[in-house]
């Protein structure tokens, strides 16, 4: 099996007074061949100045690993049944809430896609439940992950 790997950059910063929790939870996240993304806390869990609105937070990214996986399936699954795909946009949402286990997580993650194909709804129907019960992303998460495709153009 693959491995994958990231690194978490985090400082304090001068004038910080992390004992306090007065510190940035601005961080840097790095991938493969040097992409780096500017990540934080989630606004809705701490609040500005210790976050950053603009930077990904763990739990945005969390749903976008789970929406990026289902599309990268479901172009294969496309591709392989002879479906013409010319574009492919989700916007998904997750839900953050109370777990069976009384901690907090995202309890539900809803992805949207709207795809621009040249595929009957059924077979569009077929190819996202595929997608995912592939996906590597939603098969390792507790978090119930809904797909709710949204209505598709014609090519």
């Amino acid at each position: 099996m693959s491995l994958h790997n990231a690194t978490i950059d985090w400082s304090a910063a001068p004038g910080d007074d992390f004992l306090a929790g007065h510190y940035s939870r601005a961080h840097v996240i790095g991938f493969d061949q040097g992409i780096t993304l500017p990540g934080s806390a989630s606004p809705s869990v701490v609040k500005a100045p210790w976050s950053v609105e603009a930077a990904a937070d763990p739990e945005e990214l969390f749903v976008a690993s789970i929406a990026s996986c289902h599309m990268l399936w479901f172009l294969d699954f496309a591709r392989h049944a002879g479906v013409r795909v010319l574009s492919y946009r989700d916007e998904p949402e997750g839900r953050m809430g109370k777990l069976s286990s009384g901690k907090v997580g995202v309890v539900t993650c809803v992805l949207r896609p709207s795809v621009d194909c040249d595929a009957a709804a059924e077979t569009l129907a077929d190819l996202h439940h595929k997608a995912h019960e592939a996906c590597n992303i939603a098969n390792s998460v507790i978090t119930e992950v809904r797909v709710e495709p949204a209505e598709s153009l014609p090519v």
